[in-house]
């Protein structure tokens, strides 16, 4: 069965298109998202923000006859099993030893940073778009991060859709590991993220490793009516981000981070402002949002809806999407608090000129004027999705495959 694919409008018709409803879900008869109670009210008590409830009902309404929707479980289903098989990851499993001497402090090794040719002892110095493996090694935590985050939204999803028990405790135990077992868990930091040999121990671009965590902040809302986290633990889950949040406020790389006019500091809102629902000060959350048409919308999308930060790389149209995708998540945490940003403009910026600028270069590969090293054509058709479950149904292509069977209806 191919991917579903839906309203194959011309450009010029979707991008005049003001009228389109804007779905950001609070302001849809579906259901709403509630400041820091997410969906919990019409999720059975499942505390989730990105994860709506009429999307993975219709999808487990469909799941005994759809053969799309069923391959797609069952790949979910064999990498649970795999995720349950496996020790959960943790930052003390990493050989390198942090400077601060704390093994519980986070370590990465900046992606684009490289030994120094004509001075292999000397500091690293960056090569653009040349990711340096050595990031994945275990002398650091990021791919102990990336497997944490995914299996336990691998995890959750698993227990969501086949109602085994097991999946719930599997996915409580990877988050407990992380974060709240005293021998385990990750300081609430970031100190000592995207070093670089010779030049930094930690860098403020190291505060975006945190973005894997909004995906855990979902995996514990899905586990939450079997309690396999209990309250206890939800509790102190809540405050290790409240924790992890003031670090992002009040420390010189968290307040540098959040300056930044690139994906780095639209990731930084995006991190900011979920983490404050899910750690119950959504006060902070709406400081965020309501700044970002001016201090985001305004300062780093162009009149043609383009990113030009993002246009200098040499994975443009690659960070360019990252930017966005960073941006929805924003938007999607402001509907949470009643404001629609996916309708907001700011000097005649917006996200919606931002979403039809990078959705005019669909299958033109070929014609992009900037460097990509690699088309992110996959990337760009799940943006569309989300922009779809924004401003449609038909405001834009909507092909959907694999994973994301899972977690968006095909409509």
């Amino acid at each position: 069965m191919k991917p579903a694919t839906l309203a194959r409008l011309p450009w010029a018709i979707l991008a005049a298109a003001a009228s389109f409803p804007s779905a950001a879900a609070a302001f849809s008869p579906a259901p709403a998202c509630d400041a820091s109670e997410g969906y919990s009210a019409s999720f059975d008590g499942r505390r989730t923000f990105t994860l709506r409830p009429a999307d993975l009902e219709a999808i487990k309404a469909a799941l005994p006859t759809d053969p799309a929707i069923g391959a797609a479980y069952r790949e979910l289903i064999a990498r649970a099993d795999k995720a349950l098989a496996a020790k959960p990851a943790s930052v003390m499993d990493k050989r390198g030893i942090p400077v601060s001497g704390d093994r519980h402090d986070y370590v990465s090794l900046a992606r684009y940073w490289w030994p120094n040719p004509a001075n292999p002892k000397g500091a690293y110095v960056r090569r653009d778009g040349d990711t340096n493996p050595d990031i994945e090694s275990n002398r650091f935590d990021r791919s102990a991060l990336s497997r944490m985050a995914r299996d336990a939204d691998t995890l959750a999803l698993a227990f969501y859709y086949s109602g085994e028990r097991k999946y719930a405790e599997g996915a409580a135990r990877v988050i407990r590991t992380w974060f709240l077992d005293p021998a385990t868990r990750m300081n609430p930091n970031m100190n000592f993220a995207q070093a670089v040999p010779g030049v930094s121990n930690g860098r403020p671009e190291g505060v975006l490793d945190g973005a894997s965590f909004i995906g855990v902040i979902d995996a514990a809302g899905l586990v939450a009516p079997s309690g396999a986290l209990t309250t206890a633990e939800t509790a102190g889950l809540e405050g290790w981000f409240s924790r992890y949040l003031d670090w992002m406020l009040k420390s010189p790389n968290g307040k540098a981070e959040g300056k930044a006019s690139n994906n780095h500091g639209l990731w930084y809102d995006a991190q900011v402002a979920r983490f404050a629902l899910f750690a119950r000060r959504p006060e902070i959350a709406r400081k965020i949002v309501t700044a970002f048409p001016k201090v985001r919308l305004a300062l780093q999308v162009d009149a043609s809806g383009a990113l030009p930060e993002e246009l200098t790389r040499t994975r443009s149209f690659h960070y360019s999407l990252y930017a966005l995708g960073a941006a929805y998540t924003v938007a999607d945490s402001a509907a949470c608090l009643g404001i629609d940003l996916y309708r907001a403009e700011e000097k005649g910026r917006s996200l919606r000129g931002a979403t039809d600028y990078v959705a005019a270069w669909r299958r033109r590969a070929a014609d992009w004027p900037y460097k990509e090293q690699g088309w992110p054509a996959d990337t760009l058709d799940a943006l569309l999705v989300r922009a779809d479950d924004a401003w449609g149904p038909g405001a834009y292509p909507r092909s959907i495959g694999g994973d994301l069977l899972l977690r968006h209806r095909s409509r």
